[in-house]
């Protein structure tokens, strides 16, 4: 059995073992809001802005490693 058939049988069977009609009935809208979802996301005009300000940076080499970034987090929380 994969680990989504192991997922999958363990949910059925965790849903089987609940009595309570208000969980089961939420857990239902839950589940058919997921499944109604689109897997487009619409960005809105300043997430793009970003986006493309993003881009710029890239382009122009204007980057610094992860590793650069944890250590500039961690100076700037130990100043707080």
């Amino acid at each position: 059995m994969t680990s989504l058939e192991k997922i999958r049988s363990g949910l059925i069977d965790k849903i089987l073992s609940i009595n309570n009609r208000e969980f089961l009935e939420a857990l239902d809208k839950l589940i058919a809001s997921s499944s109604s979802q689109s897997d487009i996301v619409e960005l809105t005009k300043e997430q793009k802005e970003i986006l493309e300000m993003s881009e710029q940076d890239i382009q122009n080499g204007k980057l610094i490693s992860q590793e650069l970034m944890d250590k500039r987090n961690l100076e700037w929380l130990n100043e707080m």
